[in-house]
């Protein structure tokens, strides 16, 4: 019998080794331009007097937001802003929070987003020094909660006059002077949770956020005169998705308020998390054609109800890999909710503990590869070594990401999602991956959504909603599916689900709250 191939396909069969790279590689395409502010530009040279957005009441075209955006890039240039740089952009949900992202961007810095309102002094005050971010953008309003180092300087995004040019030379007919900026500069620097407690930073470039945002499905049709609905905190990767998908491709976005359904309401598309997108009516929005969710497992009767009515994209991928990697266009007749294949010009890899790809319809870890991957982690070499690798199957200088998501491919060619590696917890020396304990409880009439968490050794707990859901029915649906150290010791019916400021569901809210009923209990 002849040896199979050397390499890091050779332990494959034949059939697995050309199923890895059908289903594992997205579509190659161009993309239209790999600087992103370049495409909201041409929505702005094209239409000037089209609304760019609005904010509870208030509208700004595309020519006033360019024509903002380019006083503000000069300003920044004779600050000495240069690419390369990060500039803060600490503010709220508005109007002036677009004009300094854009004008970050055209002066060739990365945009670092914080919500002023929400974040404590010092979180940003870690963020601030881990970014070097020597110029901060905010609004006047909070300017006092900015923590700012001497040497360092603030500018209100509100007060123009702080930004504008001092003569009229910059009209609309005069064009920006050209910052020399690389597809590979950083385009935004998110901060995510850490393990550690400390955020930590990573660096996404114009490249990255132009392969999704500028190709489909990730563009999601998006066309002049659709209204894309602005609902999550701007520090979430997915607030990129809303904001620069919605500007580059000439729509209007509707910036909410407090008020999250009144915005969805007049919206022609929506990206949210699953726990946002569970408050929202579908019935309540007549104009919703497209939706896309992400950022956290989604139940399949929230994507049922809401593919009835619309286009609805299941979506996965951390913030390292760009916002998402993989998506899928769901309908209520597919035997699986999957979260798809690879986006264009990425590739996923289901891998074993020593990286090696699994034969289809095993389940491994996702490691993410292509224009995705991220330039990395501010100033931490030790955990870029861990979650970075090299590509053995790409080659050519390309990196891979670990996702420390599980997953299998299924004979269609479509990705499982099948919960995280740090979800898989031992109860009574048993594994049990929380994220099918709490498919089954999704599955109990009634309930919308349900979390399961390990709260000692030997017992997991369960949260559903609505408050109505029976917990015993929830109970004994677990254990007619599951072995019985799946079983949850209790499970919590509420109204809601606590919501992180991501509008992710907020595991240690849920965990204090069962500690307190059981407190009450005793």
């Amino acid at each position: 019998m002849p040896l199979r191939p050397p390499g890091p396909l050779g332990h494959l069969s034949p059939r697995d080794q050309r199923l890895f790279w059908r289903y594992g590689r997205g579509p190659s395409v161009p993309v239209p331009d790999p600087l992103v502010h370049r495409a909201v530009e041409r929505q702005a040279a094209a239409a000037p007097h089209a609304v760019a957005a609005e904010h509870l009441g208030d509208r700004i075209t595309y020519g006033e937001l360019d024509r903002r955006a380019d006083a503000l890039a000069a300003r920044l240039a004779r600050e000495g802003v240069r690419p390369g740089d990060h500039v803060g952009l600490f503010v709220r949900r508005s109007i002036p929070m677009l004009v300094g992202l854009l004008g970050i961007l055209k002066a060739g810095a990365a945009y670092v987003p914080q919500d002023i309102g929400l974040v404590p002094p010092n979180q940003l005050a870690h963020i601030v020094r881990t970014a070097r971010t020597r110029v901060v953008l905010t609004v006047a309003e909070h300017a006092h909660r900015v923590p700012l180092p001497d040497g360092h300087l603030l500018i209100t995004l509100d007060e123009p006059q702080s930004y504008a040019p001092k003569t009229r030379a910059l009209t609309p007919r005069t064009p920006t002077p050209r910052t020399p900026i690389h597809p590979d500069d950083d385009c935004y620097v998110l901060f995510t949770s850490g393990t550690t407690g400390r955020p930590n930073g990573v660096k996404v470039t114009h490249r990255n956020v132009a392969n999704i945002l500028l190709t489909e499905p990730g563009g999601l049709g998006i066309r002049p005169g659709d209204r894309v609905a602005q609902l999550l905190n701007v520090a979430f990767d997915m607030a990129a998705w809303e904001i620069l998908g919605c500007l580059t491709h000439g729509g209007t976005l509707v910036i909410r308020g407090k008020d999250i359904a009144a915005a969805a309401r007049t919206a022609d598309v929506l990206i949210a998390t699953p726990t946002v997108l569970s408050g929202i009516d579908p019935a309540a929005c007549p104009r919703v054609h497209t939706v896309a969710v992400a950022g956290e497992p989604c139940p399949r009767p929230l994507a049922d109800r809401w593919a009835r009515r619309a286009a609805f994209h299941n979506c996965c991928g951390p913030t390292e890999t760009t916002i998402v990697n993989t998506m899928h266009r769901h309908r209520p007749s597919d035997p699986l909710l999957t979260i798809g294949r690879p986006t264009p010009n990425n590739t996923v890899y289901v891998l074993d503990a020593d990286r090696r790809p699994l034969p289809i319809g095993e389940v491994g870890e996702m490691w993410a590869g292509g224009d995705c991957v991220s330039a990395g982690y501010l100033g931490n070499d030790a955990l870029n070594a861990e979650r970075y690798a090299p590509d053995p199957f790409l080659g050519d200088g390309h990196r891979m990401f670990r996702t420390r998501d599980l997953g299998r491919w299924t004979p269609a060619g479509e990705l499982e999602h099948l919960g995280r590696t740090d979800d898989q917890v031992k109860v009574r020396g048993f594994r049990v991956e929380l994220d099918s304990v709490s498919s089954v409880l999704e599955r109990v009439e009634g309930c919308l959504r349900a979390v399961t968490l390990k709260r000692d050794a030997r017992t997991l707990v369960s949260f559903v909603c609505p408050a109505d859901v029976d917990p015993d029915t929830a109970r004994r649906a677990v254990a007619d599916a599951l072995p019985y150290y799946c079983v949850p010791e209790h499970v919590m019916p509420l109204p809601f689900l606590p919501e992180t400021d991501r509008g992710k569901i907020d595991k240690q809210a849920l965990l204090r709250m069962v500690e307190e009923h059981m407190a009450v209990a005793r």
